[in-house]
């Protein structure tokens, strides 16, 4: 069992941390039995997993997912409670941290459905749009200019498993965006004061959601490529944020695809 938090192996885990050794050792830092379990059953790599002893002993799904990551051969390392802590940024940890390959899943052959982010920075938000794009059936998630990263912490947890699930790229400017973009395609952005609203919009047709981040919006490259629109407010509500904001025209455009099937 390691004991100490200045033993090589989880020093090299706790540089995950860090965006740049993210990007570098092309892995990141799992936590959680719910998180690791899903990664497992989408067939995720694995490198190694880090486990503390007694809160697994407690836990019947945690004792369950151990048997199952040793039968697939991935290995599992106990530890003690302190040197766990170090791997994780949550106030109670879970017990389990896994270490596993960034996925990077082939894009659809056909590309109808995009989500676009653009400087959208708050974690929160991000992985909260990823988890509702899985399930409004999106084919491509772009994580824009100025946008968190993907592979935060805070974006992993909020996504609930959504990164092994659903095809996901990063591109720095909106050059990198079109180069992904089937032609044809219709880009649309919302924008609080747009004056068209977003059921308006026939979601049939291949498009894309461009989400801008809360505090100063969409870049200016966004807003020269897409068409605005809004979602109509009442009372003395200006706006939602870019999480609800997302979330609620997902789902029209999903409602509406799923009436053209």
């Amino acid at each position: 069992m390691i004991t100490s938090i200045d033993n090589l192996r989880i020093k090299e885990a706790r540089k995950l941390q860090r965006r740049r050794h993210r990007e570098q050792m092309n892995a990141f830092l799992l936590e959680g039995v719910r998180l690791v379990s899903d990664a497992l059953q989408s067939k995720a790599s694995f490198r190694e997993v880090y486990f503390v002893a007694e809160l697994v002993a407690g836990h019947t799904n945690a004792q369950a997912l151990l048997t199952q990551l040793d039968a697939a051969q991935i290995e599992c390392v106990a530890c003690s409670a302190a040197v766990l802590a170090t791997l994780t940024e949550t106030v109670t940890p879970q017990g389990m941290v896994a270490v596993v390959h960034t996925p990077q899943l082939a894009l659809p052959a056909t590309i109808t459905f995009v989500l676009i982010l653009d400087q959208v920075r708050d974690p929160g938000n991000a992985g909260t749009l990823l988890r509702a794009a899985e399930a409004a059936g999106v084919d491509l998630v772009i994580f824009g200019p100025a946008t968190v990263d993907p592979l935060n912490d805070k974006v992993v947890r909020a996504a609930m498993g959504a990164h092994f699930r659903l095809p996901l790229r990063i591109c720095a400017d909106w050059t990198a965006i079109n180069r992904l973009l089937p032609p044809g395609l219709q880009v649309y952005l919302a924008q609080a004061n747009a004056e068209r609203a977003y059921d308006a919009v026939d979601w049939r047709k291949a498009t894309a959601i461009v989400v801008g981040g809360e505090a100063s919006g969409a870049s200016d490259a966004a807003h020269g490529l897409a068409q605005a629109i809004a979602i109509p407010m009442h009372g003395q509500v200006e706006s939602l944020n870019a999480a609800m904001a997302g979330v609620v025209i997902l789902f029209e455009a999903a409602r509406q695809r799923r009436q053209a099937w």
